[in-house]
């Protein structure tokens, strides 16, 4: 009686370990895949229990979410043959688990580094079409776009979707940084020294154009205040002779007082003539009206 009590226990002991044996569960951010001899028998699996054959398949589950790996400074050429060190790091998730696990046996570090080799070469394409200067003054954006065109397909063959790539920094090895920095500055000095000359240049057409309307504006000035001062002497002229018709002696003597006024009107003034010319007939008939 005992003995088949024992034999009970151990077979519902058995059963309950081979019922938890063949089962399995994928969480929300996980993928499995069941393999028989390390041959994939399915990679399908959505989140869930499963089943499988105790000793007979083997599970193996995978991270579904974006990893991130970042990689150490790596030395590019750029098209004139200069020396870049670029950091980068990139973001990426599996996207066909079967064929990941074939081209990288399910190995996450294997995965990091036959990406990291993807994405060199792609820097490698972009870098190498590009002078330092465009490399450097390049917009990032563009930069990446140019990458991620490059190693998507590489990466699609490894089974992961390139989610992002990013260059960290870009920099100059020690050795030739100085050289390219004065290359560099001797550039902008001339196209300084260039937009100068530019500038000199039309300043002195500026100069020249604003002489120009200058000359021309004070001849016409000239030419209409002569105008305008023959025409008020005209006008003199004609009031002078209309007031010599109405008072012949006053006009002469009025011409004669303003006559005096500009000859000996200013301090220092000297006239040599006679004093009984007919030039001082009012002076002398005032002495003779005395």
């Amino acid at each position: 009686m005992h003995s088949r009590i024992l034999y009970l226990l151990i077979a519902a002991v058995a059963l309950v370990l081979i019922g938890r044996a063949s089962v399995f569960s994928v969480g929300e951010g996980h993928l499995a895949i069941k393999s028989t001899g390390g041959e994939i028998v399915e990679s399908d699996y959505s989140p869930g229990l499963h089943f499988r054959i105790p000793l007979v398949n083997d599970v193996q589950q995978f991270d579904r979410r974006i990893i991130t790996q970042l990689y150490p400074s790596e030395r590019f050429l750029t098209l004139e043959q200069e020396q870049l060190n670029v950091d980068f790091y990139v973001k990426w998730r599996i996207e066909n688990l079967r064929r990941f696990y074939e081209s990288t046996g399910g190995t996450e570090d294997v995965a990091n580094a036959r990406l990291g080799e993807v994405i060199k070469d792609s820097i490698k394409s972009v870098v190498t079409q590009r002078t330092l200067q465009q490399v450097i003054t390049a917009d990032r954006a563009e930069f990446t776009d140019a990458m991620m065109k490059n190693a998507r397909p590489a990466a699609a063959q490894l089974g992961v979707q390139l989610v992002d790539v990013r260059i960290t920094k870009i920099d100059l090895p020690q050795q030739v940084r100085d050289s390219v920095f004065d290359r560099m500055r001797a550039t902008f000095k001339a196209q300084a020294a260039k937009l100068r000359a530019e500038g000199v240049e039309t300043s002195e057409r500026t100069r020249a154009e604003a002489n120009k309307q200058q000359t021309e504006i004070l001849a016409d000035a000239a030419r209409q205040a002569g105008q305008i001062r023959g025409e008020g002497d005209a006008a003199a002229s004609e009031i002078y002779a209309r007031s010599y018709s109405k008072n012949a002696e006053f006009y002469s003597f009025y011409r004669s007082m303003q006559s005096y006024r500009d000859a000996i009107g200013t301090q220092g003034d000297l006239l040599v003539i006679a004093p009984d010319s007919a030039y001082f007939k009012y002076f002398n008939k005032s002495q003779q009206q005395k």
